[in-house]
């Protein structure tokens, strides 16, 4: 039986489907929904407003700002950050319509798969685009659009998001991807 302490916490607004696997330890805070389907970790927290779309899988001690948006297709990994009204998106040609004027219904439409690796940041209003990787450790900038894969310990800033520098798990910065990566002892090994 799990103690108090391990136990997840879920705010009474918030809309959570039945069968979500939560991990000991998680917070998800006001107004969320979490879909069916969602996996989400040990030691999260999901600030207010924050959208989980069905089988998402969120990895443990991950934090997931106000107003994030998750859609279907994404998977985080353990110890990513996302920042306040970042957006993922999941269809790589949306409509709303059929060429012959019927509504898109599920089969309509395929999901492009997105994932952040381990320790990565997605800044504040940070969108990013379906079919990408994030790398490990790496940070996109707040109201960066990331069209295409970022590297691991890259910082990448713009729309669309370029490299811009190099950062270690630490959070310091570096002139290249060899320092980055090796600057930390826990990165190292």
């Amino acid at each position: 039986m799990a103690t108090p302490e391990m136990s997840a916490h879920v705010h009474p607004s918030a809309d959570v489907d039945e069968g979500i696997e939560i991990g000991d330890g998680t917070r998800i805070w006001h107004l969320c929904q979490v879909r069916r389907g969602a996996r989400i970790g040990k030691g999260c927290v999901l600030g207010r407003g924050v959208f989980v779309d069905a089988d998402v899988h969120i990895g443990d001690n991950c934090k997931i700002q106000n107003y994030a948006c998750v859609y279907q297709g994404v998977e985080l990994a353990d110890g990513v950050f996302v920042g306040p009204h970042a957006c993922f998106t999941n269809d790589k040609m949306p409509r709303a319509i059929n060429p012959d004027g019927t509504s898109k219904g599920p089969d309509d439409w395929i999901i492009s798969r997105t994932r952040v690796e381990y320790g990565a940041a997605i800044g504040a209003n940070a969108t990013v685009v379906c079919g990408t990787v994030v790398g490990r450790w790496a940070v996109v900038a707040a109201g960066s659009v990331v069209t295409k894969d970022v590297p691991d310990h890259a910082i990448v800033a713009g729309s669309p998001a370029r490299v811009r520098g190099w950062i270690c798990a630490c959070g310091q910065r570096h002139e290249d991807q060899e320092l980055a990566r090796t600057c930390c002892p826990a990165e190292g090994s």
